[in-house]
């Protein structure tokens, strides 16, 4: 499919090492426009604060790969990394500068330890108007807010910190499951890029999900039912937006692997989910359903803050007829993918991550809770699967991607193509 789209890469992309200078200029370039524009036109003080610091390091990071040949990439990754992520995100943890959903996720782990729940109960809901009272996330994602709720506030304990830990290891494993090589280079590379630095600096409740799905995903080329049912069961009990990466992963491998890989996939998947998630639906089902169901869905008694002007966001502002309007249509646009896997499944990872791109990105265009933050999704995925699918083509005689990280090549080859 990438390829029919002209966005397949070639054996230069296998590492930051031998792509051309051009390209790597161009991206932190554009990264550095990025970071301005955030710098200068964001109305939220925490998003004009990591503007001002990315910006700075994503241009001397272009002009350090100009103007340095040999050693240019690797310092321009430091810069990035350290500038437009470890700076901002230390210097907000320390000074308590955050979104509100850094919030949610340390005061979740709080209730979590003394009430034996993540979610307020229905009691309080009903009694408050504060759309940050309602936690949208499932069960697992407490557990990064455990440090602070143990062991009090700082640096070390912030939930950004975790997340931020948590997407490096998940996706340098995705890396190298998926058969990219570089995987480290890659990794911090996508660390530092404004699709993932940019969120984890300010709020950062995506960053690791997004990186449990490449690893589902990367497991799955390699024909691992057990194992991607773990990683993306995983996901889907952090958030709901995961939720459609198992219909897909499951209509993979119905096709390519049989009905009995399928199965395994599914029971490990449910089961952890069920494990995660179960216990809080039958202690308050209603209570768990008001935060991760009718609160994201808009349908609560407050409504989420979560308002860029999508579609879907615009056409529910305009009324109860627009908001029901707006329900609809995703309902129907979510069975038309769900019917798409039926009539036509995916056959390959490559297939299964573009429709699973497609259908997550016609979920928040079209909800009546959205923000433009959720690009995340599609856009992590698609720099994943373009990674990986340059890290298994066969460098040509000479060129200087034949010498990149020769030992994991040869694993890589190894390993059965989807």
């Amino acid at each position: 499919m990438l390829r029919a789209w002209g966005t397949s890469p070639d054996a230069a992309w296998q590492s930051l090492t031998t792509i051309r200078r051009r390209w790597l200029v161009a991206a932190f370039a554009a990264s550095a426009i990025f970071a301005g524009a955030v710098g200068l036109f964001s109305t939220d003080s925490v998003h004009r604060l990591w503007g001002a610091m990315a910006a700075c390091a994503y241009a001397l990071a272009a002009i350090v790969v100009m103007a340095w040949k040999s050693r240019g990439a690797d310092v321009a990754l430091l810069l990035s990394f350290c500038g437009a992520l470890l700076v901002p995100l230390a210097w907000m943890a320390w000074s308590g500068e955050q979104q509100p959903e850094v919030t949610v996720v340390a005061r979740s782990a709080v209730s979590l330890i003394h009430h034996g729940t993540p979610y307020e109960n229905s009691t309080a809901l009903a009694g408050t108007s504060d759309p940050n009272s309602y936690n949208p996330y499932l069960p697992v994602m407490a557990l990064f807010g455990m440090p602070r709720a143990l062991l009090g506030g700082g640096p070390l304990t912030d939930p950004r910190l975790w997340f931020g830990v948590v997407f490096l290891l998940a996706f340098w494993l995705a890396l190298r499951a998926g058969g990219a090589r570089d995987v480290t280079r890659w990794a911090l590379f996508a660390a530092a890029s404004p699709v993932i630095a940019f969120e984890l600096a300010v709020g950062g409740t995506d960053v690791p999900i997004v990186a449990f799905l490449c690893l589902g995903f990367a497991l799955l080329w390699r024909a691992r039912p057990e194992l991607s049912g773990l990683a993306l069961g995983t996901a889907a009990a952090m958030k709901a937006t995961a939720w459609p990466a198992l219909l897909i992963g499951f209509a993979l491998l119905i096709v390519r692997d049989g009905r009995k890989a399928a199965r395994v996939f599914a029971a490990v998947a449910a089961a952890v989910v069920a494990v995660c998630a179960g216990p809080f639906l039958f202690h308050d089902g209603g209570s768990l359903v008001r935060n991760t169901v009718l609160f994201p869905l808009g349908l609560a008694k407050v409504t989420s803050q979560a308002s860029s002007p999508l579609p879907g966001h615009v056409i529910a502002e305009t009324g109860r007829i627009g908001h029901a309007v707006v329900v609809a249509v995703l309902a129907v646009a979510l069975l038309a993918v769900v019917a798409s896997l039926a009539v036509r499944p995916p056959r390959t990872v490559p297939q299964a991550v573009m429709r699973l791109v497609i259908a997550l990105t016609i979920m928040f265009v079209l909800a009546p809770s959205t923000r433009f933050g959720y690009v995340i999704y599609p856009a992590t995925l698609t720099i994943w699967l373009l990674i990986v699918m340059a890290g298994r083509l066969r460098p040509a005689p000479g060129d200087p991607a034949a010498r990149c990280d020769t030992r994991w090549r040869t694993r890589a080859e190894s390993q059965p193509a989807a």
